[in-house]
């Protein structure tokens, strides 16, 4: 069971096309948590219910209350695609404002989850001077990082990508996770 989360970035719309479809062709179950604003996005998008379809499970965006079950089966392994600069500062200060920074927040702390992040970033964002330092604390933590030039080359802000995001690297990062031991 893989854990997709996502937020609010470049890319968000490709999440269902990009991310989750070859995931559940592999053989993976797949639950979605998404960021707020995400869901915001999706939903204006109409992806929320094609999402949900493909996955046979509810789109999280919000916590349950606690008579509610749980609407996902435990997670193997969490991925984290696209992550915005926000939520992955976040993340690495371990502030869980939402319910995908709080499950991934958790994940961190559990040794046997593997939490996959792919920063959706320009270069604006990791010329910041906190960034390095939030990227090593998410590696100190375990987190299994999809990022750098020969991956995703960094663009100013509102120049466009010079190419597609890395869904497929991403995807194997999360499989090759799932097959190591812990």
């Amino acid at each position: 069971m893989i854990g997709v989360v996502a937020a609010a970035t470049g890319g968000l719309g490709e999440l269902r096309s990009g991310l989750i479809e070859p995931a559940l062709n592999r053989g993976f179950r797949v639950g979605v948590t998404l960021t707020p604003t995400a869901a915001r996005w999706l939903a204006a998008a109409g992806e929320l219910d094609a999402i949900a379809a493909a996955t046979g499970l509810p789109v999280r965006s919000q916590s349950r209350l606690p008579t509610e079950a749980r609407p996902h089966p435990p997670v193997d392994c969490y991925v984290f695609a696209p992550a915005s600069a926000n939520s992955v500062a976040k993340l690495a200060l371990g502030i869980g404002d939402n319910q995908a920074l709080t499950q991934l927040g958790e994940a961190l702390g559990d040794p046997t989850v593997p939490v996959v992040v792919f920063p959706r970033i320009n270069a604006a964002h990791a010329r910041h001077p906190a960034w390095p330092g939030h990227l090593a604390a998410l590696r100190s933590a375990g987190a299994i990082l999809v990022e750098g030039p020969a991956v995703f080359p960094l663009a100013e802000p509102a120049e466009k990508p010079v190419r597609p995001l890395p869904w497929p690297a991403i995807l194997t990062a999360a499989a090759e996770a799932l097959s190591s031991p812990l």
